[in-house]
């Protein structure tokens, strides 16, 4: 079977930060002008009072410090509580391939790679701009590239999916070097106005590089040794935002329209999937899990991470084994695994062995295994 490998990664971070000091003060402005606007409904019993944040809160919750955003005015406003982007015309690049195409660049830069070079661009991401034209193919134009893109989204997993689809496309013969490119712009669809989750999510773009071994001329190169994908249907994080609302007559505003969670039920039951998920994989492989050098986790939730490691090799493990980009960068969707590798491979010895997984809506896990050349 033909060798594939990860040839080079790129990374867009947005100049703007939103730390959790400023996220509080903007949520807890908001909460008092609500309780003040409903206060007979609150004292009659029929509303309940929005309580206030913390910035310890949400560190002891999540792990998260600050977050990258694409423009933070408009989420610390609290009478908007949502980004504002300016509307683009048609005949401009879009808000997502804007940031996807330069993830793009910079990983094609690090892989050696011309846009002559790329034959399959895959546009994977939780959330997309539009649902036609396809993302990719806007992305793949901006680049220049040529042969085919297209569109997938399985939530937080789309890029691990993504660069399976990547890696049997150039062992099947389909492409030769194909672009994964991840922009999230999660603060588009994250409820800013709920207190158990108006921290967790920023802005990101991420791309990887996926080639045939014989073609890759980067001295980085990290050869798949496998990749596994799983997904078991939960309603435990959901989105209900989409086209056919309009026919249904419903409130666009309505808080099903944003990201939703049940977030114990989710660490309960998506650690242990994971866990398992990446012991069997790398069993498969002959491999066991206290041999791996470096695990890039999904970048959700730091508790989240620290108990998938414990399960996995029996104890606390530094971040140099699981490294975390959470208190920099939030929950970046399914960049987040990227991400952590982008950050932290270039220690890594020749035959080295790491996991890049990511765990999220789906449920939908999915892991990549890779050695260093």
């Amino acid at each position: 079977m033909k060798n594939v490998v990860i040839s080079g990664t790129g990374l867009f971070t947005p100049p703007e930060i939103i730390t959790n000091a400023e996220l509080v003060a903007s949520f807890n402005a908001y909460a008092e002008l609500q309780n003040a606007k409903h206060a007979a409904a609150i004292a009659a019993g029929e509303r309940e009072a929005i309580a206030a944040s913390s910035v310890e809160f949400i560190e002891k919750a999540s792990g998260i410090r600050q977050r990258h955003v694409i423009a933070k005015a408009g989420v610390l406003d609290p009478h908007r509580m949502r980004p504002y982007f300016e509307p683009r015309g048609d005949d401009q690049l879009s808000l997502m391939a804007e940031i996807g195409a330069r993830a793009a660049r910079d990983a094609m830069a690090a892989a050696g790679k011309s846009a002559a070079d790329i034959d399959g661009v895959l546009c994977a991401a939780a959330n997309m701009q539009r649902a036609y034209p396809a993302m990719a193919v806007e992305i793949q134009q901006a680049i220049g590239a040529g042969g085919y893109g297209f569109d997938m989204n399985v939530a937080c997993s789309s890029a691990t999916f993504g660069i399976e689809q990547a890696v049997n496309a150039v062992r099947g013969g389909s492409a030769k070097c194909v672009l994964v490119v991840n922009p999230e712009i999660t603060s588009a669809h994250l409820e800013w106005r709920d207190r158990d989750c108006h921290f967790i999510f920023g802005d990101v773009a991420t791309a990887t590089v996926v080639e045939a071994e014989d073609t890759a001329t980067a001295a980085d190169r990290w050869r798949v040794l496998g990749t596994r994908l799983v997904t078991q249907f939960s309603n435990n994080i959901r989105n209900n935002a989409g086209f056919l609302n309009r026919c249904e007559d419903t409130d666009p505003d309505a808080r099903d329209k944003t990201f939703m969670q049940e977030g114990r039920k989710v660490f309960k039951e998506v650690v242990p999937m994971a866990a398992a998920h990446i012991e069997s994989h790398l069993a498969s492989l002959g491999l066991e899990p206290t041999k791996v050098r470096r695990y890039w986790l999904h970048q959700a939730n730091l508790g989240m991470n620290q108990l998938v490691i414990r399960k996995l090799l029996g104890g606390e493990v530094s971040q140099d084994v699981a490294p975390v980009i959470l208190d920099e960068y939030a929950n970046t969707a399914s960049a987040g695994s990227i991400i952590a590798f982008h950050l932290h491979h270039a220690d890594l010895q020749p035959g080295q062995v790491g996991v890049i997984c990511s765990f999220g809506a789906g449920y939908s896990i999915g892991s990549v295994v890779v050695q260093r050349l």
